[in-house]
């Protein structure tokens, strides 16, 4: 089976301090959501407004890069090219 997508309702961040090197471990109420794209965390802010952070991939990058048009000119599959009908 392969996996394309993680799903989580909590995560677990541990922490190492830099000056004790003592490590901490903490469970979050955050969602998690992980793609070849992108790391998405969703939680709320100090004041209970929902908040999110976004991490992309440089898999990612290069996908939406070729989406805006600012990939490189080339045809990967060799399918796209002018004179293909």
């Amino acid at each position: 089976m392969s996996l394309n997508e993680i799903h989580a309702h909590m995560v677990t961040l541990e922490v190492t301090d830099d000056r004790t090197g003592e490590t901490f471990r903490r469970e979050l109420p955050i969602e998690f959501q992980e793609t070849a794209n992108f790391l998405r965390l969703k939680g709320e802010d100090m004041s209970g407004s929902p908040s999110e952070l976004v991490f992309i991939s440089d898999t990612g990058m290069r996908r939406l890069k070729d989406l805006t048009g600012q990939g490189p000119d080339t045809d990967p599959c060799g399918t796209h090219s002018q004179n293909a009908q």
